[in-house]
Protein backbone atom coordinates (compact mmCIF):
# COMPACT_ATOMS: atom_id res chain seq x y z
CA UNK A 1 0.00 0.00 0.00
CA UNK A 2 1.30 3.56 -0.68
CA UNK A 3 0.82 7.04 0.77
CA UNK A 4 -0.01 9.70 -1.76
CA UNK A 5 2.74 12.63 -1.14
CA UNK A 6 1.02 15.86 -0.34
CA UNK A 7 -0.78 17.09 -3.56
CA UNK A 8 0.02 20.92 -4.98
CA UNK A 9 -1.95 23.80 -3.87
CA UNK A 10 -4.12 24.57 -6.95
CA UNK A 11 -2.92 27.73 -8.58
CA UNK A 12 -6.19 29.82 -6.87
CA UNK A 13 -4.89 28.95 -3.62
CA UNK A 14 -1.47 29.91 -4.28
CA UNK A 15 -2.72 33.14 -5.44
CA UNK A 16 -4.75 33.35 -2.50
CA UNK A 17 -1.82 32.50 -0.52
CA UNK A 18 0.04 35.97 -2.61
CA UNK A 19 -2.89 38.13 -1.74
CA UNK A 20 -2.99 37.26 1.90
CA UNK A 21 0.44 38.52 2.11
CA UNK A 22 -0.26 41.89 0.26
CA UNK A 23 -3.01 42.49 3.17
CA UNK A 24 -0.35 41.69 5.45
CA UNK A 25 2.22 43.59 4.14
CA UNK A 26 0.21 46.55 3.18
CA UNK A 27 -1.40 46.23 6.70
CA UNK A 28 2.37 46.64 8.38
CA UNK A 29 3.12 49.39 6.36
CA UNK A 30 0.22 52.00 6.28
CA UNK A 31 0.75 52.50 9.67
CA UNK A 32 4.77 52.58 10.08
CA UNK A 33 4.51 55.50 7.00
CA UNK A 34 2.87 57.86 10.24
CA UNK A 35 5.24 56.88 13.17
CA UNK A 36 8.23 58.49 11.89
CA UNK A 37 5.79 61.66 11.56
CA UNK A 38 4.97 62.28 14.99
CA UNK A 39 8.08 64.05 16.35
CA UNK A 40 6.59 67.06 13.93
CA UNK A 41 3.41 66.75 13.89
CA UNK A 42 3.78 67.29 18.18
CA UNK A 43 6.08 70.56 16.92
CA UNK A 44 3.39 71.76 14.27
CA UNK A 45 0.86 71.36 16.81
CA UNK A 46 2.67 73.00 19.67
CA UNK A 47 1.46 69.94 21.76
CA UNK A 48 2.82 69.37 25.83
CA UNK A 49 4.05 65.70 26.26
CA UNK A 50 0.89 65.08 28.32
CA UNK A 51 -1.86 66.10 25.42
CA UNK A 52 0.75 64.14 22.71
CA UNK A 53 0.19 61.29 24.38
CA UNK A 54 -3.84 61.48 24.72
CA UNK A 55 -3.60 62.16 21.23
CA UNK A 56 -1.86 59.04 20.06
CA UNK A 57 -3.09 56.93 22.51
CA UNK A 58 -6.63 57.99 19.71
CA UNK A 59 -5.16 54.94 17.57
CA UNK A 60 -5.41 52.45 20.01
CA UNK A 61 -8.33 53.44 21.60
CA UNK A 62 -10.26 53.36 18.19
CA UNK A 63 -8.98 49.70 17.90
CA UNK A 64 -10.36 48.79 21.15
CA UNK A 65 -13.77 50.22 20.48
CA UNK A 66 -14.03 48.83 16.73
CA UNK A 67 -12.58 45.45 17.97
CA UNK A 68 -15.24 43.73 18.73
CA UNK A 69 -17.49 44.43 15.16
CA UNK A 70 -14.81 42.70 13.09
CA UNK A 71 -16.74 40.00 13.60
CA UNK A 72 -19.88 41.30 12.19
CA UNK A 73 -18.09 43.03 9.35
CA UNK A 74 -16.64 39.65 8.47
CA UNK A 75 -20.33 37.80 8.38
CA UNK A 76 -21.67 40.97 6.12
CA UNK A 77 -18.67 41.55 4.08
CA UNK A 78 -16.71 38.19 3.70
CA UNK A 79 -13.03 38.45 5.71
CA UNK A 80 -11.37 39.44 2.28
CA UNK A 81 -13.16 42.36 1.61
CA UNK A 82 -13.88 43.33 5.01
CA UNK A 83 -9.94 43.58 5.17
CA UNK A 84 -9.52 45.43 1.82
CA UNK A 85 -12.42 48.21 3.09
CA UNK A 86 -10.54 48.03 6.59
CA UNK A 87 -7.02 48.80 4.51
CA UNK A 88 -8.63 51.61 2.80
CA UNK A 89 -10.44 53.53 5.78
CA UNK A 90 -6.91 52.97 7.68
CA UNK A 91 -5.07 54.73 4.90
CA UNK A 92 -7.66 57.59 4.94
CA UNK A 93 -7.33 57.90 8.31
CA UNK A 94 -3.51 58.40 8.81
CA UNK A 95 -3.52 60.78 5.94
CA UNK A 96 -6.23 62.61 7.97
CA UNK A 97 -4.13 62.63 10.71
CA UNK A 98 -1.35 63.68 9.32
CA UNK A 99 -2.94 66.93 7.91
CA UNK A 100 -5.10 67.23 10.90
CA UNK A 101 -4.46 71.17 12.01
CA UNK A 102 -5.70 70.77 15.48
CA UNK A 103 -5.30 68.42 18.32
CA UNK A 104 -8.75 67.33 18.40
CA UNK A 105 -8.02 66.29 14.58
CA UNK A 106 -5.90 64.54 14.80
CA UNK A 107 -7.08 62.52 18.05
CA UNK A 108 -10.36 61.83 15.56
CA UNK A 109 -8.48 60.54 12.37
CA UNK A 110 -6.13 58.35 14.72
CA UNK A 111 -9.15 57.23 15.97
CA UNK A 112 -10.79 56.06 12.98
CA UNK A 113 -7.51 54.88 11.72
CA UNK A 114 -7.28 52.62 14.60
CA UNK A 115 -10.72 51.17 14.65
CA UNK A 116 -10.27 50.56 10.97
CA UNK A 117 -6.89 48.72 11.74
CA UNK A 118 -8.34 46.49 14.21
CA UNK A 119 -10.82 45.09 11.38
CA UNK A 120 -8.25 44.95 8.66
CA UNK A 121 -6.32 42.66 11.27
CA UNK A 122 -8.95 40.60 12.27
CA UNK A 123 -10.12 40.19 8.93
CA UNK A 124 -6.81 39.44 6.79
CA UNK A 125 -6.24 36.44 9.89
CA UNK A 126 -9.62 35.02 9.20
CA UNK A 127 -8.99 34.95 5.26
CA UNK A 128 -4.76 33.81 6.27
CA UNK A 129 -6.65 30.85 7.97
CA UNK A 130 -9.08 30.03 5.47
CA UNK A 131 -5.73 30.09 3.03
CA UNK A 132 -4.51 27.94 5.33
CA UNK A 133 -6.97 25.48 5.51
CA UNK A 134 -7.12 24.96 1.91
CA UNK A 135 -3.49 23.66 1.88
CA UNK A 136 -3.91 21.63 4.80
CA UNK A 137 -0.47 23.15 6.45
CA UNK A 138 0.79 25.65 8.65
CA UNK A 139 1.39 29.09 6.67
CA UNK A 140 -0.29 31.68 8.77
CA UNK A 141 3.64 32.83 10.81
CA UNK A 142 4.86 33.42 7.81
CA UNK A 143 1.87 36.18 6.93
CA UNK A 144 2.63 37.99 10.45
CA UNK A 145 6.12 37.66 9.44
CA UNK A 146 5.14 39.50 6.15
CA UNK A 147 3.65 42.09 8.21
CA UNK A 148 7.19 43.08 9.70
CA UNK A 149 8.56 43.15 6.89
CA UNK A 150 5.97 45.89 5.63
CA UNK A 151 6.38 47.77 8.84
CA UNK A 152 10.07 47.87 7.99
CA UNK A 153 9.05 49.08 4.37
CA UNK A 154 7.05 51.69 5.81
CA UNK A 155 9.13 52.71 8.38
CA UNK A 156 12.24 53.39 5.36
CA UNK A 157 9.64 55.07 3.00
CA UNK A 158 9.15 57.81 5.45
CA UNK A 159 12.40 58.10 6.09
CA UNK A 160 13.13 58.66 2.81
CA UNK A 161 10.34 61.11 2.05
CA UNK A 162 11.67 63.38 5.14
CA UNK A 163 15.10 63.27 3.55
CA UNK A 164 13.23 64.07 0.11
CA UNK A 165 11.47 66.81 1.57
CA UNK A 166 8.42 65.73 0.87
CA UNK A 167 5.48 67.21 3.10
CA UNK A 168 3.16 65.21 5.32
CA UNK A 169 0.38 65.58 2.57
CA UNK A 170 2.07 64.76 -0.29
CA UNK A 171 4.32 61.58 1.51
CA UNK A 172 0.76 60.11 3.54
CA UNK A 173 -0.78 60.66 -0.28
CA UNK A 174 1.60 58.49 -1.85
CA UNK A 175 1.50 56.17 0.69
CA UNK A 176 -2.36 56.15 0.73
CA UNK A 177 -3.25 55.53 -2.48
CA UNK A 178 -0.28 52.96 -3.42
CA UNK A 179 -1.37 50.55 -0.84
CA UNK A 180 -5.02 51.39 -1.63
CA UNK A 181 -4.22 49.65 -5.04
CA UNK A 182 -1.96 46.69 -3.81
CA UNK A 183 -4.99 45.91 -1.57
CA UNK A 184 -8.25 46.27 -4.30
CA UNK A 185 -5.74 44.10 -6.80
CA UNK A 186 -5.23 41.56 -4.02
CA UNK A 187 -8.78 41.31 -3.17
CA UNK A 188 -9.23 39.82 -6.92
CA UNK A 189 -7.32 36.88 -6.35
CA UNK A 190 -8.71 36.06 -2.55
CA UNK A 191 -10.71 33.09 -2.17
CA UNK A 192 -14.45 33.64 -2.94
CA UNK A 193 -17.42 31.04 -1.02
CA UNK A 194 -18.17 31.09 2.57
CA UNK A 195 -16.21 32.03 5.15
CA UNK A 196 -16.34 28.14 6.98
CA UNK A 197 -17.29 24.91 5.72
CA UNK A 198 -20.81 23.26 6.56
CA UNK A 199 -21.08 21.05 9.27
CA UNK A 200 -20.85 17.01 8.46
CA UNK A 201 -24.80 15.93 8.05
CA UNK A 202 -25.37 13.38 10.22
CA UNK A 203 -25.41 9.65 8.51
CA UNK A 204 -28.88 8.39 7.41
CA UNK A 205 -31.04 6.90 9.60
CA UNK A 206 -28.77 8.24 12.78
CA UNK A 207 -29.90 10.22 15.63
CA UNK A 208 -27.43 12.73 17.64
CA UNK A 209 -28.17 12.01 21.26
CA UNK A 210 -26.36 14.71 23.95
CA UNK A 211 -26.53 14.20 27.56
CA UNK A 212 -28.59 16.46 29.63
CA UNK A 213 -26.59 19.77 30.24
CA UNK A 214 -23.72 18.97 26.69
CA UNK A 215 -24.31 22.64 25.49
CA UNK A 216 -23.62 24.03 28.81
CA UNK A 217 -20.66 21.83 29.76
CA UNK A 218 -19.51 22.67 25.73
CA UNK A 219 -20.23 26.51 26.26
CA UNK A 220 -18.25 26.58 29.55
CA UNK A 221 -15.28 24.91 27.64
CA UNK A 222 -15.41 27.45 25.00
CA UNK A 223 -15.12 30.15 27.42
CA UNK A 224 -12.10 28.24 29.39
CA UNK A 225 -10.10 27.89 25.86
CA UNK A 226 -10.84 31.57 25.01
CA UNK A 227 -9.72 32.68 28.18
CA UNK A 228 -6.50 31.06 27.60
CA UNK A 229 -5.79 32.20 24.06
CA UNK A 230 -6.45 35.13 25.05
CA UNK A 231 -3.81 34.60 27.92
CA UNK A 232 -1.50 33.07 25.20
CA UNK A 233 -1.67 36.24 22.61
CA UNK A 234 -1.27 38.76 25.58
CA UNK A 235 2.03 37.17 26.71
CA UNK A 236 3.30 37.70 23.20
CA UNK A 237 2.24 41.04 22.50
CA UNK A 238 4.01 41.96 26.56
CA UNK A 239 7.21 40.77 25.23
CA UNK A 240 6.66 42.80 22.01
CA UNK A 241 6.05 46.00 23.80
CA UNK A 242 8.53 45.11 26.92
CA UNK A 243 11.12 45.43 23.68
CA UNK A 244 9.27 48.20 21.96
CA UNK A 245 8.92 50.44 25.44
CA UNK A 246 11.31 49.25 27.79
CA UNK A 247 14.95 48.01 26.13
CA UNK A 248 16.41 50.62 24.50
CA UNK A 249 15.76 52.78 28.47
CA UNK A 250 17.00 49.37 29.97
CA UNK A 251 19.89 48.92 27.98
CA UNK A 252 20.92 52.84 28.12
CA UNK A 253 19.85 53.65 31.89
CA UNK A 254 20.49 50.79 34.24
CA UNK A 255 23.61 49.18 31.98
CA UNK A 256 24.91 52.29 30.61
CA UNK A 257 25.30 51.37 26.91
CA UNK A 258 25.74 53.93 24.25
CA UNK A 259 22.46 55.16 22.67
CA UNK A 260 23.79 52.88 19.43
CA UNK A 261 24.17 49.83 20.86
CA UNK A 262 21.05 50.46 23.22
CA UNK A 263 18.80 50.27 20.07
CA UNK A 264 20.20 46.66 19.87
CA UNK A 265 17.95 45.10 22.34
CA UNK A 266 14.60 46.17 20.27
CA UNK A 267 16.84 45.33 17.39
CA UNK A 268 17.48 41.95 18.70
CA UNK A 269 13.78 41.08 19.55
CA UNK A 270 11.76 42.06 16.67
CA UNK A 271 15.07 40.62 14.45
CA UNK A 272 14.42 37.08 16.63
CA UNK A 273 11.02 37.58 16.45
CA UNK A 274 11.01 37.75 12.06
CA UNK A 275 12.87 34.60 12.11
CA UNK A 276 10.40 32.61 14.28
CA UNK A 277 7.89 33.50 11.93
CA UNK A 278 10.04 32.51 8.96
CA UNK A 279 10.60 28.69 10.33
CA UNK A 280 7.38 28.81 12.77
CA UNK A 281 4.86 27.27 10.20
CA UNK A 282 7.53 24.20 9.56
CA UNK A 283 7.74 23.62 13.33
CA UNK A 284 4.48 23.83 13.45
CA UNK A 285 4.04 21.48 10.96
CA UNK A 286 6.76 18.57 12.28
CA UNK A 287 5.91 19.22 16.40
CA UNK A 288 2.63 20.86 16.64
CA UNK A 289 1.23 24.37 18.23
CA UNK A 290 1.00 23.29 21.57
CA UNK A 291 4.73 22.18 22.00
CA UNK A 292 5.78 25.09 19.93
CA UNK A 293 4.29 27.54 22.18
CA UNK A 294 5.16 25.53 25.42
CA UNK A 295 9.07 25.25 23.92
CA UNK A 296 8.77 29.11 22.65
CA UNK A 297 7.36 29.83 26.06
CA UNK A 298 10.38 27.97 28.28
CA UNK A 299 12.88 29.99 25.72
CA UNK A 300 11.20 33.24 26.69
CA UNK A 301 11.11 32.54 30.15
CA UNK A 302 14.60 31.06 30.54
CA UNK A 303 16.83 33.47 28.37
CA UNK A 304 15.15 37.03 29.84
CA UNK A 305 15.11 35.53 33.01
CA UNK A 306 18.64 34.51 33.15
CA UNK A 307 19.59 37.56 31.54
CA UNK A 308 18.23 39.53 34.23
CA UNK A 309 19.65 37.44 36.86
CA UNK A 310 23.04 38.09 35.48
CA UNK A 311 23.12 41.70 33.71
CA UNK A 312 25.27 42.66 31.20
CA UNK A 313 24.66 44.45 27.79
CA UNK A 314 25.43 41.57 25.65
CA UNK A 315 23.31 39.18 27.90
CA UNK A 316 20.67 41.63 27.68
CA UNK A 317 20.74 41.91 23.89
CA UNK A 318 20.82 37.94 23.84
CA UNK A 319 18.08 37.94 26.65
CA UNK A 320 15.60 39.86 24.00
CA UNK A 321 16.19 38.17 21.08
CA UNK A 322 15.29 34.84 22.59
CA UNK A 323 12.16 36.39 24.22
CA UNK A 324 11.36 37.86 20.81
CA UNK A 325 12.11 34.11 18.93
CA UNK A 326 10.35 32.08 21.79
CA UNK A 327 7.13 34.49 21.54
CA UNK A 328 7.33 34.43 17.39
CA UNK A 329 4.49 31.73 17.10
CA UNK A 330 2.06 32.78 19.83
CA UNK A 331 -0.34 35.14 18.90
CA UNK A 332 -0.71 33.68 14.75
CA UNK A 333 -1.26 29.85 17.18
CA UNK A 334 -4.04 31.36 19.35
CA UNK A 335 -5.95 33.20 16.63
CA UNK A 336 -5.56 30.22 15.02
CA UNK A 337 -7.11 28.33 17.40
CA UNK A 338 -9.75 30.96 18.36
CA UNK A 339 -11.02 30.95 14.41
CA UNK A 340 -11.13 26.89 15.11
CA UNK A 341 -13.60 27.11 17.93
CA UNK A 342 -16.53 25.50 17.33
CA UNK A 343 -20.45 27.25 18.19
CA UNK A 344 -19.50 30.22 17.17
CA UNK A 345 -19.52 32.21 14.22
CA UNK A 346 -17.01 33.11 11.91
CA UNK A 347 -15.24 35.79 13.09
CA UNK A 348 -15.97 36.15 16.39
CA UNK A 349 -13.47 33.95 18.01
CA UNK A 350 -11.06 36.23 16.11
CA UNK A 351 -12.69 39.12 17.14
CA UNK A 352 -12.46 38.52 20.89
CA UNK A 353 -9.33 37.56 21.30
CA UNK A 354 -7.79 40.12 19.49
CA UNK A 355 -9.52 42.99 20.95
CA UNK A 356 -9.11 41.61 24.76
CA UNK A 357 -5.34 41.01 23.69
CA UNK A 358 -5.27 45.37 22.73
CA UNK A 359 -6.55 45.04 26.10
CA UNK A 360 -3.82 43.66 27.36
CA UNK A 361 -1.17 45.64 25.24
CA UNK A 362 -2.85 49.27 26.39
CA UNK A 363 -2.41 48.17 30.19
CA UNK A 364 1.30 46.60 29.67
CA UNK A 365 3.06 49.81 29.69
CA UNK A 366 1.44 51.84 32.34
CA UNK A 367 1.85 48.83 34.48
CA UNK A 368 5.50 48.43 34.05
CA UNK A 369 6.39 51.85 34.31
CA UNK A 370 4.03 51.68 38.09
CA UNK A 371 6.29 48.91 38.79
CA UNK A 372 9.36 50.35 37.31
CA UNK A 373 9.06 53.51 39.58
CA UNK A 374 8.47 51.46 42.88
CA UNK A 375 11.16 49.28 42.56
CA UNK A 376 13.74 49.06 38.94
CA UNK A 377 13.59 48.71 35.63
CA UNK A 378 15.27 45.78 35.61
CA UNK A 379 12.01 44.56 38.55
CA UNK A 380 9.82 45.78 35.80
CA UNK A 381 11.33 43.55 33.12
CA UNK A 382 10.22 40.46 34.63
CA UNK A 383 6.72 41.00 32.79
CA UNK A 384 8.91 38.98 29.48
CA UNK A 385 9.87 36.24 31.29
CA UNK A 386 6.47 36.10 33.76
CA UNK A 387 4.81 36.13 29.51
CA UNK A 388 6.99 33.41 28.64
CA UNK A 389 5.66 31.36 31.63
CA UNK A 390 2.18 31.86 30.94
CA UNK A 391 2.52 31.06 27.95
CA UNK A 392 4.12 27.78 29.01
CA UNK A 393 1.31 26.77 31.13
CA UNK A 394 -1.42 27.93 28.75
CA UNK A 395 -0.40 26.03 25.68
CA UNK A 396 -2.31 23.16 26.70
CA UNK A 397 -5.53 24.59 24.85
CA UNK A 398 -3.65 24.54 21.57
CA UNK A 399 -4.09 21.01 19.89
CA UNK A 400 -1.29 19.14 18.32
CA UNK A 401 -3.08 17.74 15.47
CA UNK A 402 -2.32 18.26 11.89
CA UNK A 403 -4.83 21.98 13.00
CA UNK A 404 -4.59 23.20 9.34
CA UNK A 405 -6.40 20.06 7.81
CA UNK A 406 -9.13 20.61 10.16
CA UNK A 407 -12.71 22.20 9.35
CA UNK A 408 -14.17 24.76 10.41
CA UNK A 409 -17.95 23.99 11.53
Amino acid sequence: MTVDAPSRPALAERQARVAVAVLFFTNGALFANLLPRYPQIKADLDMSNAVYGLAVAAFPAGAIAAGLAAGAAIRRLGSARAAVLGTLLTGAGILAAGLADSVVLLAGALFLAGAMDAVTDVAQNAHGLRVQRRYGRSIINSFHAIWSIGAVTGGSMAAAAIALGLSRGQHLTISAVVFAVAACVALRYCLSGPESEPAPAPEAGGRVDRAPGHEATARRRTVYVLAALVLIATAGTLVEDAGSSWATLYLSGSLHASVTLAAFGYIALVGAQFIGRIVGDRLVDWFGQRTVARAGGLIAAAGMGLALAVPSVSGTILGFAAAGFGVATLVPAAMHEADELPGLKPGSGLAIVSWLMRLGFLASPPIVGLVTDATSLRVGLLVVPLAGLLALLCAGVLRNGHASSRSRT
